[in-house]
Order: structure tokens, then sequence, then C-alpha cells
């Protein structure tokens, strides 16, 4: 198991599509790098770095829940169609499985297609599920404590691990760590990427419809339709 400074995350996150995740091996928890990288193409994805199926399936549905909000994080509509995107685990030569580098991999990806860099010595875990909740993962306590070696100062969790966290690690542990709880990859991204999840698409796109009956009147005439070539054109 390799033991990864602080200096090490920080230059390799320095620019955007790189995220920093937290995985458990036999020998203890390890520090797991996510990075994407897009380039003209016609919407294919590769995935490389050894990954097993199931880290497969997660790739998947991180591309797919970026995809289908892409209109709030400021993603142009036809960005997905005229370009090729690349998500590999660096340690090649080390197989890698299982569904909890979920939530990085999305943050990679929207960090990658917002052109943004995730916030400095950040780390986090939790699979994720299309419709963008995120859920409990093993190997907690191995995981912070991996990232504590390597100089993380944030990391984000599933809110449904809050326990594993609070019955296995000692306040010494926790000491000049900040633990984030999040249930959706949106509260993820408040912490990871802030300056995305509180821009002006996601504002909008997340401000409720508003009522018309909010706006009606019943002291204020209604305007009767005008009329076009002395007719009022209708649809069918």
């Amino acid at each position: 198991m390799k033991i990864r400074s602080e200096g090490e995350i920080a230059e390799r996150t320095e620019r955007p599509g790189v995220a920093v995740g937290l995985a458990w091996t036999p020998s203890g928890g390890d520090v797991l790098f996510v990075e994407a990288n897009a380039m003209k193409g016609k919407g294919g994805f590769t995935m490389t770095g050894q990954i097993g199926q199931v880290m497969q399936e997660s790739m998947q549905a991180a591309l797919t829940w970026v995809r289908s909000n892409a209109d709030r994080l400021g993603v142009a509509e036809d960005f997905f169609a005229n370009h090729d995107l690349h998500i590999h685990v660096p340690a090649g030569a080390i197989p890698k499985d299982g569904p909890s580098a979920g939530v990085t991999m999305a943050t990679a990806l929207v960090s990658l297609l917002t052109k943004r860099r995730i916030t400095p010595l950040l780390a986090m875990t939790g699979e994720i599920t299309l419709s963008g909740n995120v859920l409990p993962v093993g190997g907690i306590k191995e995981k912070v404590l991996a990232a504590k070696r390597a100089g993380v100062r944030d990391v984000i969790l599933p809110s449904e691990n809050k326990m594993n966290v609070e019955e296995d690690l000692t306040p010494e542990q926790l000491e000049n760590l900040n633990v984030h709880y999040v249930k959706t990859i949106d509260e993820a991204l408040k912490v990871s990427l802030p300056q995305v999840a509180e821009g002006p698409a996601a504002k909008i796109l997340a401000t409720p419809p508003k009522d018309p009956k909010q706006d009606y009147n019943p002291t204020q005439p209604v305007k009767e339709p005008e009329p076009v070539h002395d007719r009022v054109l209708t649809q069918a």
C-alpha cells in the first residue's frame, strides 16, 4: 500500500477533471485518484485502469446522472454528441472493483465539464444511484484513516455511514479532519465544487416553478384574445 502525501494530492488535483476517492484494501484503506478527460469525437465513453465490472457500472451511472443534469450544470446540450469522454483510474497494475467510487466519478466528470477544480485536499466515497442518491459503503474506518494519513482535510461520506464513524473512530483519529455527510450528489457537489452547485444555472433550475394561482387577481378583467386578420388563430 502506497502512502500518499498532502503534496501529491494537491498537485494532482490542480486541474479540473481529477477527484480523490477512498478505497478499502486487504491491507487497509488507500487514496484513489479518478481522472476524467474529453476530446472531440462522437459521444464515445472509455474506461481504463484495470477496473472490475461493478466499478464500470458505477462509471456508467455517474455519466448518466451528469448527462441528465447537464442543463443545470451549465453544460451545452450538444457537448456529449460532439465529444468522447475517458475516465481513468491510475495504478493500472492493481485490480480495482466495487461501487464506492461512484460519487468520486460523478464529481470528476462535473469538474471536467464545468472546468472547475475540486476543493483542495478533499476525498470522498459513496455509491450513487441514477436518481442522484448517495448510498452507504463499507470500510469506513480504514478509508477515513487513509485520508488522514494522506493529508486530506475534508472527507465526504454517505449520511448513512455516520454511525460507523461515531462507533469505530475516536476523536483523536478524527482530529483536524472535517467530515461532511451527504444524501445526494447535489449535496456532495456543494462541498467539492461549491462554485458549480451555487452557480446561476443550478440556482435557476433548482427553483420550483411559480404557481400561476399566486398571481391570479379576481378583480382584474380577463383579456380577450387579440384578433389576427379578423380571426382568432387556434391550434387543433
